[in-house]
């Protein structure tokens, strides 16, 4: 599930990889059971006789068409797309036999939020909104498992340093942005007094 290693740069390692929700699959399996028990029940109430031997095979036909349309392609599709967090870009995958892909650098990420309803909170996933400094603007992921977790990776990744650190796409010898610097925690610094007194003060206090 994981990107090939071929496709990291030096020093890019995965944080996160996932596929859409296994809620996605709840569809195609219900139809399985249902095509499976009414074919069955079909061939069994053919009549016995000349036809009954192409009837079951025109039962079996249909309900193999009907999986392959609406069971087996989102099966697919669902196996195939995939989500990836690196301490450098999110990259995202889909498509079985025409692949589709988009890569964000996470030095243009400006925003990264979630959101999830209620069956969504029951079932463990949410949707991924992250704004970037881009032409496309807004990037939507529907259906990440674990969203509060994905959503908290990557806010560290982006704003774990005070002044931004290798894996939110800063290099070593980089300035970072403006939006992802934070200021250092504050210090106290003692001063004295004319008695001798020895005291304690913050920068804020100068």
């Amino acid at each position: 599930m994981a990107i090939s290693a071929k496709l990291l740069g030096e020093d890019e390692y995965v944080v996160v990889s996932t596929r859409t929700h296994w809620k996605a699959l709840i569809g195609p399996v219900l139809l399985l059971l249902v095509v499976a028990a009414l074919g069955g029940f079909l061939a069994a109430i053919v009549p016995a006789g000349s036809v009954q031997t192409p009837a079951r095979i025109a039962i079996l036909a249909v309900g193999v068409v009907i999986l392959a349309m609406f069971a087996l392609k989102p099966f697919l599709n669902w196996f195939f797309s995939t989500y990836t967090i690196t301490n450098r870009r999110l990259i995202t995958r889909h498509g079985v036999l025409t692949r589709t892909g988009r890569d964000i650098p996470l030095m243009r990420v400006n925003d990264v939020s979630y959101e999830h309803g209620l069956i969504d909170r029951i079932l463990g996933c949410g949707t991924l909104h992250i704004e970037s400094a881009g032409e496309r603007g807004q990037v939507v992921l529907p259906d990440v498992p674990h969203v509060e977790h994905v959503h908290l990776q990557m806010s560290d990744l982006l704003f774990g340093g005070p002044d931004g650190k290798p894996g939110d796409g800063i290099l070593e010898d980089e300035a970072p942005p403006e939006h992802m610097r934070r200021r250092a925690p504050q210090q106290e610094r003692p001063t004295r007094t004319e008695d001798g007194e020895t005291l304690f003060s913050s920068d804020d206090d100068r």
